[in-house]
């Protein structure tokens, strides 16, 4: 009977805090000011596990936890502004278990929040995404610890600070101690929830989410107790558990991230034979039709020609040593590629044709005379302009060397594209043939 007299008033309060005052906005709030910056920059990640988690590590821990923070702070601030607090401390239930009533539902409702829109980036991100990797579940549960943990801090703050502008002062501090830690190279910048991770190749060693959940939920925790427990000494457990987990982040470091070979993992076409390759990183497989396409202008010209690449290979793989490979044009999740298609499908090729004529030659191995420079580049113009399939060239004085190159016929043309080809590989200026 006495158990059920405990559990029934807890109970009742815990469902009042759920539906009352600013705790159940606290949900919408936290979703709509992480699905902002994910609408926004859409073209960004949506196709791209480690773009996709990249993003949202970034808009939870830099706007999601000052803005839950500043939350917690009013809510914390509640009693005072009443006028209730001298009539809650002689109620039977103790500081701490008053704290957690008022404190809990919060936490739920702001998790709810940031878990929704976990699936909502998750479930678009699906339907464009490579067979390589996938998301990391370290990650999104370091995510939502860390979210989390800024609770307690700023409904500590709101009890203890008696000013009305404490939230969002609160939020502004917490933004900087955030962000300010990544534009140093010191080790003790991964103490910092918002530290960026570079996923693209990496992944989360398996201890990763528990050494920051331990971090930052023992200096919660240690918050928490230290204000309301009845013996504060408790708060050195907590506290000692943080300083303990955030030595090892620290020693760690770049650690925290392990190689991932299926980030770089290579997924090539299988074109028709004495077409070449278009090899890519699994995650960016579904552009290998769009790329196929852009190209086959490119590959049409140069077909028949000796040297020409047989394969062309995407940024973030290693091209061979052999000169058979080329690399192709650089693009990225929302500059130049949105979700699995091409922006422009010409500016594609002719970014794959400028990486083919300049190759990666040590510096200093150029012509000194100004009128063979000249001569060079507007034949280099020429061969870009031809092989692209463009319509105009940069320079006007190019256009001559493009006509003479375009009337040249389909033997010789081919001849002199090999040679001009072998001999940019070779990084020998004195021996590019000019038209």
């Amino acid at each position: 009977m006495s158990t059920s007299f405990v559990r029934g008033p807890a109970a009742t309060a815990l469902r009042a805090e759920l539906r009352r005052g600013i705790v159940p906005w606290t949900g919408p709030a936290v979703a709509a000011c992480l699905l902002v910056p994910m609408t926004a920059k859409t073209a960004e990640w949506q196709g791209g596990w480690a773009e996709t988690q990249e993003l949202l590590h970034s808009a939870t821990t830099l706007i999601g936890m000052p803005l839950l923070a500043a939350v917690a702070c009013w809510q914390g601030g509640r009693e005072r502004r009443r006028g209730t607090d001298e009539l809650l401390r002689s109620v039977v239930r103790g500081p701490l278990a008053r704290l957690l009533v008022a404190l809990g539902p919060l936490m739920l409702w702001a998790a709810a929040g940031q878990l929704l829109v976990l699936g909502a980036v998750y479930a678009a991100t699906a339907p464009y995404a490579g067979p390589a990797g996938g998301p990391s579940a370290g990650l999104a549960a370091a995510d939502l610890g860390c979210l989390l943990s800024a609770a307690p801090v700023g409904f500590v703050v709101g009890r203890l600070v008696r000013w009305r502008l404490a939230a969002p002062v609160l939020a502004a501090v917490c933004y900087v101690l955030l962000g300010a830690p990544g534009y140093t190279r010191s080790p003790a910048r991964f103490l910092s929830p918002a530290e960026q991770y570079p996923l693209d190749a990496a992944g989360p060693v398996w201890w990763f989410a528990p050494s920051l959940l331990a971090w930052t939920g023992g200096l919660a925790a240690a918050v928490l107790l230290a204000y309301a427990a009845r013996r504060r000494a408790a708060a050195l457990l907590p506290l000692a558990l943080a300083v303990v987990a955030g030595t090892v982040v620290v020693q760690t470091g770049d650690g925290l991230l392990r190689p991932d070979p299926a980030g770089s993992r290579r997924v090539c076409s299988t074109p028709d034979p004495g077409t070449p390759q278009i090899c890519v990183r699994a995650s960016e497989a579904p552009m290998l039709p769009g790329a196929a396409e852009a190209l086959a202008g490119v590959f049409a010209r140069l077909d028949g020609v000796e040297g020409a690449p047989v394969r062309y290979v995407a940024n973030g793989t290693r091209p061979g040593r052999k000169g058979d490979e080329a690399p192709l044009g650089h693009v990225s999740r929302g500059w130049g590629l949105t979700r699995d298609r091409l922006d422009d499908p010409r500016e594609f090729a002719d970014l794959t044709v400028l990486s083919l004529l300049g190759p990666d030659c040590p510096a200093g191995r150029r012509k000194k005379d100004s009128a063979a420079d000249h001569r060079a580049a507007y034949t280099e113009d020429a061969m870009r302009t031809w092989l692209a399939g463009n319509d105009t060239t940069w320079y006007p004085e190019s256009r001559p060397y493009l006509a003479r190159l375009e009337a040249m016929p389909d033997t010789e043309q081919k001849t002199w594209t090999g040679r001009y080809l072998t001999a940019l590989r070779s990084c020998a200026p004195e021996g590019v043939p000019v038209l």
